[in-house]
């Protein structure tokens, strides 16, 4: 009888260990890095009301599409984008073979370290400074020089791999997002061959989910064999009103959410919340200058001012860095 007893006892003990377990495991806070308050409160709501069955906020997996800005939004674009300080490097190790550049501008002046003189042409000395540092090349020769730079290459004020100045909490959104039947891409205004070589490892988004701006390639016949050469002319800036227009041409459905940083991304933000049905946007705002860096609407990197504004009068979601994030950096 005794034994008996023991044998009911241990098996609801084992029911209720097991049950309790999974229970514990459904909780399990799909977002750690976020502090709990509205902006948290915000993703989770969304999330759980377009993926209820049933429910009349309810949406079909294949139409949860949900964009990301990559710079300031997936990971630090401060004190200027981590492309910039790939063509930099580019243009060092290229100026060997071209010797007219020590006396022409604007590569006089980067190659002596005086960046603030070399963009102060304007528009103009930047595109130079990206079309000789990233035109040339093959397709397949330009995805190598990437990869090869954003293995070893270190932020100037961290030290850390590029690579590593992403944002935990990002991190932790992407995942989640998945999770729950979202397809998760990139638009940014970046050079796109720049970021597909990596973006799948860092983010898990493959590069047919990269947007971004684009040179002009062209084909050609090499050694009788085809391949896609870089050519120095922009093809398409993926910017502010080309943000909608690119989403529409390579994704061809319009997103129900929104994620961005800067007034770069309003237009996205705007044209996915102008949709039918539940519509989610927000901003990551730049709050803390002790973790990372804070700015917002006089920055010359990144500025957010009439996005802000926007955003408040919308009742879109913001996001404090200071706030909301328990870290930012997965090295913190």
């Amino acid at each position: 009888m005794l034994t008996k007893q023991f044998s009911v006892a241990f098996l609801i003990a084992s029911f209720v260990f097991l049950t309790t377990g999974i229970a514990i495991a459904q909780e399990k806070d799909p977002l750690p890095s976020w502090n709990n308050g509205a902006a948290k409160q915000s993703i989770l709501t969304f999330v759980k009301g377009v993926t209820k069955p049933g429910s009349d906020t309810y949406v079909k997996p294949a139409e949860r599409i949900a964009v990301f800005d990559n710079d300031g939004t997936l990971w630090c674009e401060q004190p200027m984008y981590t492309q910039f300080f790939f063509a930099l490097d580019r243009i060092k190790a290229l100026a060997p073979q071209h010797p007219e550049w020590k006396e022409q501008e604007p590569f006089a002046s980067l190659l002596k370290g005086d960046v603030d003189k070399a963009l102060a042409g304007g528009e103009e000395a930047l595109l130079d400074i990206v079309m000789a540092s990233h035109a040339g090349n093959t397709t397949e020769e330009f995805e190598k020089v990437v990869k090869d730079w954003i293995a070893t290459a270190k932020h100037p004020e961290t030290e850390h791999l590029f690579t590593e100045m992403v944002y935990k909490p990002m991190l932790e959104l992407l995942s989640y997002l998945r999770a729950n039947g979202f397809k998760t891409y990139i638009v940014s205004g970046g050079g796109v061959e720049f970021m597909r070589p990596w973006a799948e490892k860092v983010y898990g988004i493959p590069p047919e989910q990269v947007i971004g701006s684009s040179i002009l390639v062209k084909y050609e016949m090499r050694d009788g064999k085809p391949v896609l050469v870089r050519m120095p002319k922009l093809n398409f800036n993926d910017d502010k009103e080309g943000k909608p227009v690119a989403i529409h041409l390579q994704i061809g459905r319009r997103p129900i959410a929104a994620f961005g940083n800067s007034d770069g991304d309003l237009q996205m933000l705007k044209w996915t919340t102008a949709g039918e049905g539940p519509r989610f946007a927000l901003y990551v705002h730049h709050t803390d200058g002790e973790r990372e860096w804070s700015y917002d609407r006089k920055s010359a990197v990144g500025k957010l001012d009439k996005g802000l504004d926007e955003a408040k009068a919308k009742g879109w979601t913001v996001v404090d860095m200071k706030k909301d994030w328990k870290v930012i950096f997965p090295w913190q």
